[in-house]
């Protein structure tokens, strides 16, 4: 698949883009994975996020989805996790303010009576050519929207989680392989890929599972929205397989992940990156 070059404001509508993501939504089949299970899931409206969550409700979980303001967006997701037979409970807001992060697990909690996965996907990035072109603001919010919210959401989470539980992180390629126009994402990714690490050695006797999913080029709304056409365009291109990633390529790997099947791993990254290294 290739995709023409194109442009959207941030944080961009899966609606504008050209071609429509894959999020699973003729192709996944669930079989009971995640039954009775509760996620929260940030980003949850669109890219990533959704294809979890229309996998997710297909196993079986009950979900709250987490965004920013994509309110068709979000809507369209939670039509796709009610046709599974399960809830979708949809919680505007900004995951910089941390009185935010703690509001969507209490919500969690209180609509949906449990939590026992929590997916922290939502993320921030913009391109720009060098480090004296990137605003205060956009690095400071880069940072608190992609490693801020996970120590806040995390720390709010962890009263609720039992044994068996699990935290699964959003990483990237770019842990490992840090283009210099993506600097201030490059830098959180990486940061939480070792969050990660640390906080799965400090939960393992709790019996709670954290990891992370280092996905490569995928066809998200993130891209069009952030990068300039002309990299749009080539999206994706310069891996070994040749072509940008769907999301319905990425979502498996959180299922699994979130799974019994995944009993014994923890503290550990897993890269869906169309054959690019990571490290």
């Amino acid at each position: 698949m290739t995709q023409p070059a194109q442009q959207q404001e941030a944080p961009g509508r899966t609606e504008e883009m050209n071609p429509k993501p894959d999020h699973g939504e003729e192709s996944y089949r669930g079989s009971g994975k995640l039954a009775g299970k509760v996620a929260l899931i940030t980003g949850g409206d669109s890219g990533i996020g959704r294809a979890v969550a229309i996998a997710f409700a297909r196993e079986g979980a009950d979900v709250l989805i987490s965004y920013l303001d994509e309110h068709d967006d979000a809507k369209e997701t939670a039509r796709w996790v009610e046709e599974a037979g399960r809830v979708a409970v949809l919680v505007p807001g900004d995951i910089q303010n941390k009185e935010h992060c703690r509001t969507l697990v209490d919500r969690t909690i209180r609509e949906l009576g449990r939590l026992d996965v929590l997916i922290n996907n939502a993320a921030f990035q913009m391109s720009r050519d060098s480090l004296e072109e990137v605003p205060d603001d956009e690095w400071e919010r880069t940072f608190a929207t992609n490693i801020g919210a996970i120590f806040y959401l995390t720390k709010a989470a962890l009263p609720h989680l039992a044994a068996g539980s699990s935290i699964i992180n959003t990483s990237s390629v770019v842990t490992s392989k840090a283009p210099p126009e993506l600097i201030a994402y490059s830098a959180t990714k990486a940061a939480i890929a070792n969050f990660t690490a640390s906080l799965g050695q400090g939960l393992g006797e709790r019996g709670i599972r954290v990891n992370c999913v280092a996905p490569g080029p995928i066809w998200t709304p993130l891209i069009p929205s952030t990068m300039p056409p002309e990299k749009v365009a080539s999206f994706g291109q310069s891996t070994p397989l040749k072509r940008a990633g769907q999301p319905a390529e990425v979502a498996p790997v959180f299922v699994f992940l979130a799974s019994e099947q995944a009993s014994y791993v923890t503290g550990a990254l897993y890269a869906v990156t169309g054959g690019t290294p990571v490290f």
